[in-house]
């Protein structure tokens, strides 16, 4: 008998990994176990780690202190397990809306860490994926990290329809928002939709109140609304300051002021984007990386 099996030994082990090759491969607890970050590609379904994440330090954020603050606690609570709101963060093009949501999602991570917390995945979706988000949110729900779910540049247009799909996932839909998701957008609109778009709605409707109602209400969606606004002379000189003290770029405090005012008058006005821009410029004079 024993001669028997080990003369058939061989056959069962060849069956045995055949089998193995033909089975399904059994998915990972959780999706997101391996990166602090994601983006999404709505083709093929699939959530890309991201390696290292493009941000600036919190505490180098300036002239927002208050929205700093503002989504700070929201997203600490989130993270807690307590009840937070979606954010809506809009307003002047480059003064760290999107800057402040990664900033804020690696502040709350290094608290986590010291507490022994979970950490918070942070999730991008492109604007033209909004279609897609039941599908995400599908995967999201079944994941054990609380994510934070963010778009960036998101608007919508006349013919745009799309915006029914967000709207549904932020409250009305059956399911609702999964409890371990939270959802973050930056706009350059406070509606999300152009406002000679509204007015012309609003002029040729018969009732004009429901003409926009329908895509007014979506921002009604997101409890927090974070306004950015132009910053001042003094506020972006701090901005500069504060780059330049933090990557050790040496340059008297007169020229630095000089150079960066002579660089917002070249860009046509003064804002987070702009600092930044100026100092990568003094930064590649220097011969310096911008390793943060």
């Amino acid at each position: 008998m024993a001669d028997n099996f080990r003369a058939l030994e061989p056959v069962l082990t060849r069956i045995a990994e055949a089998l193995e090759r033909l089975a399904p491969s059994r998915p990972a607890s959780d999706p997101l176990d391996s990166a602090a970050a994601f983006v999404w590609h709505a083709e093929g379904g699939v959530l890309s780690a991201v390696p290292k994440v493009n941000r600036v330090d919190f505490g180098l954020l300036k002239g927002i202190s208050r929205q700093s603050d503002i989504l700070l606690e929201n997203t600490r609570r989130f993270a807690s397990g307590l009840p937070a709101n979606n954010a809506l963060l809009w307003g002047a093009r480059g003064m760290g809306k999107s800057s402040l949501i990664k900033a804020v999602h690696a502040r709350i991570n290094e608290e986590a860490a010291k507490n022994g917390h979970p950490p918070l995945a942070l999730v991008e979706i492109h604007r033209e994926d909004i279609p897609s988000l039941p599908q995400l949110l599908t995967i999201l729900r079944g994941a054990e990290r609380p994510c934070v779910l963010f778009c960036d540049d998101l608007s919508f247009d006349d013919a745009d329809t799309s915006y029914k799909s967000l709207k549904a996932v932020l409250e009305g839909g059956i399911e609702g928002r999964p409890g371990n998701v939270i959802f973050y957008a930056t706009s350059n609109r406070r509606h999300l939709m152009p406002r000679d778009m509204i007015e012309n709605e609003r002029s040729t409707a018969i009732h004009a109140s429901e003409a926009v109602e329908e895509k007014v209400s979506l921002s009604d969606r997101f409890g927090l609304w974070l306004g950015f606004h132009n910053c001042d002379q003094d506020t972006y000189l701090a901005m500069i300051e504060g780059y330049a003290r933090y990557y050790g770029l040496d340059l008297p405090a007169a020229r630095l002021h000089a150079e960066a005012k002579e660089w917002s008058i070249t860009r046509g006005g003064r804002s987070g984007r702009v600092a930044w821009q100026y100092i990568q410029d003094l930064a590649g004079r220097q011969g310096k990386a911008l390793d943060g």
